[in-house]
C-alpha cells in the first residue's frame, strides 16, 4: 500500500511556520479570529473577503479543525500581547484632547 501525503490545497506555511492562505498574505489565524468573533459562515467570510475563494476559505476552516488547539493558543497569545501593548503605550496627545472635549 502506498502512503498518502495529506495536503491542504490552499494553505501553506511561511518562514515562521505560520499557516497562510496561498496566494495571499492572510494568515489562517486571522480568518479564524473573524469567524469566531462574528460567528460568520464561510459564505459571509467570502463576502467580507471577496479576494478569497470559497475553496481557500474552506481549506482554512479545515486546517483550523485539524489544528484547533494550536491556533487557539496562538489567538490567546495574540490577545495577551495586544493587552500588554495597550497598557504600555501612552495615548497620543490628540486622543487626550478629544477625550477632554468629550468627543471620545
Amino acid at each position: 500500500m502506498t502512503a498518502l501525503k495529506i495536503l491542504y490545497e490552499h494553505i501553506g506555511l511561511d518562514e515562521k511556520n505560520t499557516a497562510v492562505i496561498a496566494g495571499t498574505t492572510m494568515k489562517v489565524v486571522e480568518l479564524i479570529v473573524e469567524k469566531l468573533a462574528h460567528g460568520w459562515s464561510a459564505e459571509e467570510l467570502h463576502f467580507q473577503h471577496p479576494y478569497l475563494t470559497l475553496g481557500q476559505i474552506y481549506s482554512a476552516l479545515a486546517y483550523y479543525a485539524d489544528h484547533q488547539e494550536g491556533l487557539e493558543k496562538d489567538i490567546e497569545n495574540r490577545l495577551q500581547l495586544a493587552t500588554k501593548l495597550r497598557k504600555e503605550i501612552k495615548p497620543l496627545p490628540l486622543i487626550d484632547r478629544l477625550k477632554y472635549q468629550g468627543l471620545l
